[in-house]
């Protein structure tokens, strides 16, 4: 072992094996004449592959109850100012389920009265009235999940 130190200068396999772990090689050889120095770093694991996208999976919930007061045409406003839900959530037409709701058929509404409650990611949204007027017609059941700019209700 000793004659292969002798052929080999100890300070070169120094600067390899620096080469190697500085710039993060899996190996180095060098030949010089008849000498061939092959200096092997240490193997990086592989990196695991990235996971693949899965569709979020959607929340387990209460299924909405059937659709009674809810017609499947669009809503006409004729003379009446359709309110319209400003973010993706479940409808709610009362602050807690053994409370009375915010508005029903018939009440009048002044601009700004809190009308219903848009729950979106576990947060319990407060929605005002943009009008003044008389509540004709709910357009969505209590619970109902809703869309972004579903028509909710029609305000004369």
């Amino acid at each position: 072992m000793s004659e292969i130190f002798d052929m080999i200068d100890v300070k070169i396999i120094e600067k390899l094996a620096d080469i190697v772990n500085d710039r993060e090689l899996s190996e180095i050889t060098v030949t010089n004449g008849n000498k061939t120095v092959t200096v092997k770093g240490r193997k990086p694991l592989p990196l695991p592959p990235p996971p693949a996208m899965m569709p979020a999976p959607m929340p387990a919930g209460v299924p909405a109850p059937p659709q009674t007061s809810a017609p499947a045409e669009k809503p006409e406003a004729s003379g009446g100012n359709i309110v319209k839900s400003p973010i993706v959530g479940t409808y709610y037409q009362s602050p807690a389920p053994d409370k009375p709701p915010f508005v029903k058929v018939g009440d009048k509404v002044k601009k700004g009265d809190v009308i219903m409650i848009i729950e979106s990611m576990k947060l319990m949204n407060e929605i005002q009235s943009d009008f003044d007027g008389v509540v004709d017609r709910l357009l969505v059941s209590d619970g109902q999940a809703v869309e972004y700019d579903q028509p909710i209700m029609i305000i004369r």
